[in-house]
């Protein structure tokens, strides 16, 4: 459905090696500058980072959340303290198990270094 999201940051050098670091866990690639712009490809889409255009500061989406596709939960475990380690601030509950109508969830939440809120996703088997 999506063919990439960009997201605001107020400091692109920062920003940059806190998501080489934090996709790297997921076995994302360094991304890659273009002029004002960072870019992190994958064969399921594109992420990328931005300082606004329009010369104003970059601000937070209240009520988003963008989520990652890990494949396991060591990979959700070293993307959150990855983050952490990184600049990043947890929210929300710890990492771990989720209940839902979607079943079961290994799920992790970090903010980034300008407040997006973020999380790592790993979809447990069905028993």
């Amino acid at each position: 459905m999506f063919s990439h999201l960009m997201i605001g940051t107020n400091d692109l050098p920062k920003a940059k090696a806190f998501y080489d670091s934090l996709l790297g866990t997921l076995g994302v690639k360094p991304g890659f500058v273009d002029r004002h712009r960072v870019f992190w490809r994958t064969p399921t889409g594109i992420f990328s980072v931005t300082q606004p255009i329009n010369g104003e500061p970059a601000t937070v989406a209240n009520g988003s959340t963008i989520g990652f596709a890990a494949q396991s939960e060591a990979e959700v475990q070293a993307w959150h303290a990855a983050g952490i380690a990184a600049g990043g601030t947890t929210c929300e509950d710890p990492p771990g198990v989720r209940e839902g109508t979607a079943g079961k969830l290994y799920l992790a939440y970090l903010r980034d270094l300008d407040g997006h809120k973020l999380c790592a996703m790993y979809r447990l088997p069905k028993a």
